[in-house]
């Protein structure tokens, strides 16, 4: 049966189309919305990026400086003030609001004399220096800095204002996101035959302000987060039974992909042998499979990290050496409520530099309900070992992140290197579980819900980028209006094309919701249509052909 004839499935694909448009518009507000540089190390990825850019290669880890251009460009964008929404004041430092936004005409142009910094001489420690003059980013792989290089000089911007490569690169990782949402409802048709769950499934990263703010910034968490997704569409259709060695060496690939972009892609190997182990079919072809997947992500990326235990005796070097103050520890409660207070809130909004913080209520009551429907998911959704299969790497991520944290700790009584957005590779899984949790509480009620869901979704959005608003830009005392003019005097558009980008965003929201309703009434009167074309034969034959599972409605 063709789409035209299937009005329910066309109807699916406008609103997956819409609501996927939506995921993506949110990601260019925050990515406009966002003061310069006031995301995680943004500062230094950037700086990586403009190092290939401009041919200053990949130095070793601890060995990369930033250069004049950056300094410049953080001394222009004000980043050692405090922006008004903070939730703690440091003394001293100045406010964001009470500094003049540098002119356009004013701000520094990258070029190939002021890109780059010194090169450091091999071995020297930069131990010594300020933890801002350390570009820390060459620990990493340099996969992501080498294409975002690329993206400066297709686009024409590898020379030209900081403030217009940085919006460039964010609207860069903002096509990232793009895969995502698709991905997400592709796994969740694969694994429930159910496209209300998986327009559900597609609006997840909406209800999560964090990914638009991460993902609308320059950094390399960008493609581990697509890398993620595709390792984990790929391993649901491995569980499910696709045992052929394309799929294999896609998924190797993959996650190779992502290997060469961050040590988090490590965390996904657990999950392509779980999901060969489990999948149905001969135990010679699964072998073969994690065979082909093996073989193909060490081809990709894994032999960096093999040749960096090879040659410096560790997996990850450090990149820039730890300042922190020495302190006691205050035990292993302490540290666990901690970590994960920090964890969870970093993962749902704590925007900026972290600093502007979710109140407590919001965070929890998000991580009570997706852990509520993932773990409903998985003891009664449908394939609930497939799933079970998925979430666990977001369960490694997390676990990770907790283990690597605890040796610091335990030393020098410091806690460290705890965000969110180290868990975005498992934002796929993530989705599924929730939408799948969804659909084993709601069962064929679920394609009533995706209205309201689709417009919760855009809500959350909109309650995140105003909280933004509010945080960056709106001083005490001051109007909204004063904080729009400050948000345009900063920014390198213009207000007219603030107001446009926020307005096409609006629209497009409104027209996911309409499209929504569109499919929950195309999916009604498509099953409608169909029991009443198989009543009469149903009644003739009741006593020898049982009504099974597989006859559900796939819009279910």
């Amino acid at each position: 049966m063709t789409v035209r004839d299937d009005p329910a499935e066309a109807a699916y694909r406008r609103a997956l189309a819409l609501i996927t448009a939506l995921v993506t518009l949110v990601g260019v507000c925050w990515a406009v919305l966002t003061p310069a540089f006031r995301a995680p190390d943004e500062p230094q990825h950037v700086n990586s990026v403009l190092r290939l850019a401009y041919g200053g290669g990949w130095p070793a880890a601890g060995e990369a400086l930033v250069g004049p251009a950056m300094d410049e460009a953080r001394d222009q964008a004000a980043l050692t003030t405090d922006v008004p929404g903070r939730h703690l004041d440091r003394e001293g430092v100045p406010a964001f609001v009470a500094v003049p936004p540098t002119r356009d005409v004013d701000r520094g142009t990258v070029t190939r004399d002021n890109a780059l910094a010194d090169p450091v001489p091999p071995g020297t420690s930069t131990r010594g220096l300020e933890p801002e003059a350390v570009d820390q980013m060459t620990q990493h792989p340099p996969l992501y800095y080498a294409v975002a290089a690329g993206v400066l000089h297709l686009t024409g911007t590898a020379e030209a204002r900081w403030d217009v490569q940085l919006l460039v690169l964010r609207l860069f990782d903002v096509a990232l996101l793009l895969p995502v949402p698709l991905l997400t409802a592709a796994a969740v048709r694969r694994l429930a035959r159910s496209r209300a769950a998986a327009l559900v499934a597609a609006s997840f990263t909406l209800f999560v302000p964090q990914v638009g703010h991460i993902m609308g910034s320059v950094t390399n968490d960008a493609l581990v987060t697509v890398s993620g997704a595709m390792i984990t569409y790929l391993s649901a259709r491995v569980a499910t039974g696709d045992l052929r060695p394309r799929t294999a060496a896609l998924l190797g690939a993959a996650v190779g992909l992502g290997l060469l972009t961050k040590v988090m892609a490590a965390f996904a190997v657990p999950v392509v042998v779980a999901a060969y182990l489990l999948a149905p079919g001969p135990r010679a072809r699964r072998g073969a499979g994690v065979l082909i997947a093996g073989g193909a992500a060490l081809a990709v990326g894994g032999w960096w990290w093999l040749r960096n235990l090879l040659v410096l005796g560790t997996v990850q070097p450090v990149g820039i050496p730890d300042r922190f103050v020495e302190d006691e520890p205050h035990g292993l409660w302490y540290f666990v409520r901690v970590v994960v207070t920090s964890l969870t809130r970093s993962f749902f909004g704590n925007l900026g530099w972290l600093e502007l913080r979710v109140p407590d209520a919001v965070f929890w009551t998000a991580a009570v309900v997706v852990a509520a429907l993932c773990g409903l998911a998985v003891v009664r959704g449908p394939a609930r070992r497939a799933t079970a299969v998925l979430l666990l790497l977001p369960a490694a991520l997390w676990c990770g992140v907790l283990v690597n944290a605890w040796p610091d700790y335990s030393a020098h009584g410091w806690i460290s290197a705890v965000q969110g957005r180290y868990l975005f590779a498992g934002l796929l899984a993530l989705g599924t579980g929730t939408a799948l949790g969804l659909h084993a509480l709601l069962g064929t009620r679920l394609r009533s819900a995706v209205p309201w869901v689709t417009g919760a979704a855009g809500v959350t959005a909109a309650s995140g980028l105003g909280f933004g608003f509010w945080g960056f830009y709106q001083g005490p005392g001051q109007s909204v209006a004063d904080a729009a003019a400050r948000w345009a005097g900063w920014s390198p558009l213009t207000g007219p094309q603030l107001v446009l980008v926020g307005s096409v965003t609006v629209v497009v929201g409104a027209a996911a919701v309409v499209a929504s309703v569109r499919f929950a009434r195309a999916a009604l009167s498509s099953r409608t249509a169909r029991s009443a074309s198989t009543a009469e034969p149903t009644m003739v034959a009741a006593a020898s052909t049982p009504t099974t599972a597989a006859g559900r409605d796939a819009s279910a």
